[in-house]
């Protein structure tokens, strides 16, 4: 663990002496077996198993309130889940690829080998503060890397249950976690990495990415965005608000993939506001003393919530909270109730900023492709919901909108599909990660040309004459 908050040391400087450690240890101990890397997640899983109460009861100490259940659902199982399968498939993902050289290169063959890049700074953000920070660190050990871990400030448990349960597996010059503020994020990203992964909101990653620049560090960017939600007039409108309902409100909503808004065919408008109403009342019966239900992670996000709405009310947009219970939320418990926001002009806060919370836009369309019109509109998003039957609409959202994933008749789970790369795509961010995608994300695939020992490569070098002029026809003209 490396702590850089006293004022006494400079975090450029112990930064840098970490870097340095890992960056010599890597180049005198070179790539990992398969079976060392197979040791270090399988090290991982076992102590993540050891400690699923002990994860949970941090996490739900950092936002004040968080189902255990919940934790474990999207914290732990999905780490546990892709190391199983990064130990099961690495065999495959090390092994070098054979490629063919082209008919003019014969006798020659071609080669892919993949190899670490050497170390790896990973900034990690609050929501998911266990899942993000060590997703990403099963593909960077899975690909044979050193690991710097910068996990965020605003779960300060989290974070600290992170550096000492990392530091009981791993010695510093492999994996090492770095606490701190604003201050030591920006320093980590200004480091010299061989690869800097970073998680959080679009403003920060642009700042992560000019300061990576400065060093040529090629960057991952997992990002946010308005995720739409599609709802076609085909739908099972029963089925979409069920899962529309758990996609927004799992960890109250503080999710990248989070369903942002709904573009519902207008006569369905009403039907849907009541399928969702009936949806999330079924799901959270109670509210304030709900263990299932999760607080807002402090009082400035609570507050930032509270203004969207407040926003959409002022302007006369009709409002719909949900409070099964009639209970008094207190703002400092921070349990924000549920509430759609119906056909909110496009000009709204809650239109224009990733929402990040239990608050959901709902928007009527008139004809399927205004519906698709409307989300080419807007910048790429993390995720696309699709809700309908029939495979026409479904086939011609996926073939004519853009974003990093894709759902069909279900919220969030792709996340899930250890197989399916997960990233963003413009605005929602760059690179993925996951299974193979993630081994090939930090790794680097060399090139290789492996020369027989008869060839006839002296037709190609000077002094040209007849030789060179067949070669010339036999190169280009053929």
């Amino acid at each position: 663990m490396t702590t850089l908050e006293a004022p006494d040391v400079k975090p450029q400087t112990r930064l840098a002496e970490v870097l340095d450690l890992q960056r010599a240890a890597f180049l005198r101990d070179g790539a990992p077996s398969l079976n060392e890397r197979r040791d270090d997640l399988k090290r991982l899983i076992a102590a993540i198993k050891e400690n699923v109460d002990a994860i949970a009861t941090a996490i739900s100490a950092d936002f004040g309130s968080r189902s255990k259940q919940e934790s474990i659902v999207a914290d732990t199982w999905p780490v546990v889940a892709g190391a199983r399968n990064a130990a099961k498939h690495l065999p495959g993902w090390m092994k070098p690829k054979s490629v063919g050289v082209g008919i003019e290169l014969l006798p020659g063959r071609g080669r892919i080998l993949y190899q670490p890049l050497g170390v790896v700074g990973i900034v990690s953000p609050w929501n998911y503060p266990f899942q993000l920070a060590i997703a990403p660190l099963v593909a960077a050990l899975a690909a044979g890397n050193r690991v710097m871990l910068k996990p965020s400030e605003l779960t300060p448990r989290t974070s600290e249950f992170l550096a000492g349960f990392l530091a009981k597996l791993f010695p510093e010059e492999k994996v090492a976690t770095v606490l701190g503020g604003p201050e030591v994020g920006a320093a980590f990203s200004a480091l010299p990495f061989d690869h800097l992964f970073y998680t959080g909101s679009t403003e920060i990653g642009r700042r992560v990415m000019r300061a990576a620049a400065e060093n040529l560090t090629p960057v991952t960017l997992e990002l946010g965005g308005k995720s739409p939600c599609i709802i076609n007039a085909d739908a099972d409108l029963a089925a979409a608000c069920r899962s529309i309902a758990f996609g927004k409100l799992l960890n109250a909503g503080q999710t990248c993939i989070a369903p942002d808004y709904a573009l519902v065919p207008k006569p369905m408008l009403g039907d849907f506001v009541a399928g969702l109403e009936a949806a999330i009342r079924a799901l959270y019966p109670t509210l304030r003393d709900n263990p299932d239900y999760t607080s807002i992670v402090n009082a400035r996000h609570y507050a930032r919530i509270a203004r969207l709405v407040d926003e959409a009310r002022e302007r006369g947009v009709r409002v719909v909270e949900i409070n099964p219970a009639a209970e008094k939320l207190a703002p400092e418990a921070r349990k924000f109730a549920p509430t759609l926001v119906v056909d909110p002009p496009a000009d709204l806060a809650v239109m224009r900023e990733e929402i990040f919370g239990p608050v959901l836009p709902i928007l009527s369309y008139d004809a399927f492709d205004d519906a698709i019109a409307f989300v080419n509109a807007r910048p790429r998003p993390l995720a696309l919901y699709y809700f309908g039957v029939g495979t026409a609409g479904r086939d011609r959202v996926l073939a004519r909108t853009t974003s990093g994933g894709a759902a069909v008749n279900e919220t969030l789970l792709h996340v899930a599909a250890e197989n399916l790369p997960f990233g963003g795509v413009g605005a929602s961010g760059m690179g993925a990660y996951h299974g193979e995608a993630g081994f090939r994300t930090f790794s680097h695939a060399k090139s290789v040309f492996l020369q027989s020992r008869l060839n006839a490569t002296n037709l190609l070098h000077p002094p040209y004459g007849r030789a060179a002029d067949f070669m010339r026809k036999f190169l280009v003209g053929r």
